[in-house]
């Protein structure tokens, strides 16, 4: 065989072996997961984003209507527990009080003088009791002296009641007065103020809601109330520890405790069936969580530490899911599963810690027996 031959059958070959791999399937590109072992959590999730509020708080309002006199607050600001914080104008209220005030002391002075007279008057009656029973009075005098001093002795228990009288007048007085002064019914930060030094506030209206005078929230407690589905609300009990996340604070959960679940379930129209609950958030560390913020919760029914799991959203229809085999083949298995929320799966069978699992697998090219590569 000629040496031209050879060459042209080398050539031949050269190219139908470059061809074969040019037409080869290439392996296709798929994000991928890996298994790994972590804490899993079986929880019961909010249907719509609940909303952070105080444990209390309150739209405080005077019980009169009124000029505000002083306001000794402004918007921001720390109160204590039954701190004034405004006050009507009531020169004429602290006068009745004043003058209530002067006529209970007038009373137990008149009282005291009424007194005095009846002890005068049994000491003579005790008197003219010993001078008859010695024969050196008359009986007539001696009655008349009796009953003179029971009379003033019961002058003095009138006079003491009268004086009680005015004193009570007085608590009625103050009664009227402290109906004009806003105190702070709690600890707590004045989050609005409508209304200003000199202008008049009117009590709301029977009925008629109105913008309270003082806006006073108790920050050191805050809550989420949420709605859970019906189908999730007998696993949830007062008491159950739960996760708070919030938009504003992307990167961050809060602990919370399940204070409160309705006894009943609400029926809107257009809506799936609910039960409200109320989360309290026991800690916010360094955050400045604002009343407002909408929230979600997450009740927390089991807790398994340190289990083999997957992220939830490469499972597919019927429990199985895609791995990517050491070959650099897709392979589709069925796996066994135990606690799960919408973030992680448990795996109890059908993977291994470290496979990787294939997170695109509606991508085109992406079926079982393909070659693949991560990403």
């Amino acid at each position: 065989m000629n040496k031209k031959l050879i060459v042209a059958l080398l050539v031949l070959a050269a190219g139908i072996a470059a061809a074969a791999w040019w037409l080869q399937p290439k392996p296709v590109k798929v994000a991928v997961v890996v298994a790994e072992r972590g804490e899993v959590r079986a929880t019961v999730a909010n249907t719509r984003a609940g909303t952070v509020d105080a444990c209390r708080r309150a739209g405080l309002s005077p019980a009169l209507g009124g000029q505000m006199a002083t306001l000794n607050v402004t918007e921001g600001d720390a109160v204590t527990k039954d701190q004034v914080l405004v006050e009507l104008w009531n020169e004429d209220l602290k006068a009745e009080v004043l003058l209530a005030q002067r006529d209970t002391v007038a009373a137990r002075r008149r009282a005291d003088e009424v007194c005095v007279r009846s002890k005068v008057a049994d000491r003579e009656a005790q008197r003219l009791t010993r001078l008859l029973e010695r024969g050196l009075t008359s009986e007539e005098e001696a009655d008349l002296a009796v009953g003179d001093a029971e009379a003033k002795a019961a002058g003095c228990k009138a006079a003491r009641e009268t004086a009680q009288v005015s004193q009570a007048q007085v608590d009625v007085s103050k009664a009227r007065l402290e109906r004009t002064i806003l105190r702070a019914p709690f600890d707590g930060v004045v989050a609005e103020i409508n209304g200003e030094l000199g202008e008049f506030v009117t009590p709301s209206p029977l009925g008629v809601a109105t913008p309270p005078t003082i806006d006073l929230i108790d920050d050191t407690c805050l809550y989420i109330s949420a709605p859970i589905d019906e189908v999730d609300a007998p696993a949830v009990r007062k008491d159950q520890l739960a996760v708070v996340t919030m938009d504003a604070f992307a990167d961050q959960e809060f602990p919370g405790v399940v204070r409160r679940v309705a006894p009943y379930v609400l029926d809107q129209e257009k809506q799936a069936r609910t039960v409200e609950i109320e989360v309290e958030i026991t800690g916010r560390g360094d955050s400045n969580l604002l009343p407002g913020y909408s929230a979600d919760v997450e009740v927390l029914l089991e807790t398994r530490d340190d289990v083999l799991r997957i992220p939830t959203q490469v499972l597919m229809e019927g429990g199985r899911v895609m791995v990517l085999n050491a070959s650099g083949v897709l392979e589709v298995r069925e796996v066994s599963r135990g606690l799960a929320n919408w973030e992680f799966t448990e795996i109890l069978d059908g993977v291994s810690e470290g496979e990787r699992l294939v997170l695109s697998v509606d991508r085109e090219g992406v079926v079982e027996g393909a070659a693949a590569k991560p990403e």
